[in-house]
């Protein structure tokens, strides 16, 4: 059976926000864009809305969907799909619940970071949407 998860890719002044993951579990003090499993009987875009609010506690609006990659993990299949991500107004002070710290960088600087595998994945395709949107 396979899975969803979903990347929610919140852009800023050509910077991208980006968070790294509390140190327990897998993939853990490593950077990743937001995101999470979409939960039984849930849209791509509800689960978008529903991560965001439990990572940070920041309503959004979802945007587009701009790539998806699929891999394994654990022997499950698992489809990755990444949104443009909107937050109205930017909160006075993040509540982080599953990051350690969050910021925004430029599309260039994610390969120097130690960032998760999917997220890899995707990068490219992310990358490009956004810096073909600039032009």
């Amino acid at each position: 059976m396979i899975k969803d998860s979903i990347a929610c890719i919140v852009v800023r002044n050509d910077t991208v926000l980006i968070g790294k993951r509390i140190r327990e579990g897998q993939m853990g003090g490593r950077w990743e864009f937001p995101g999470g499993k979409v939960e039984p009987g849930e849209t791509l875009e509800q689960a978008v809305v529903r991560e965001f609010a439990e990572e940070f506690s920041v309503p959004v609006c979802v945007g587009e969907l701009i790539a998806e990659a699929e891999f394994t993990h654990n022997g499950t299949a698992i489809t990755l799909h990444a949104f443009h991500v909107h937050i109205a107004a930017e909160p006075p002070a993040w509540q982080l619940t599953e990051h350690t710290e969050i910021k925004w960088v430029p599309f260039a600087a994610i390969p120097s970071l130690r960032f998760v595998d999917s997220d890899m994945l995707i990068y490219p395709a992310v990358r490009a949407y956004f810096e073909g949107a600039a032009e």
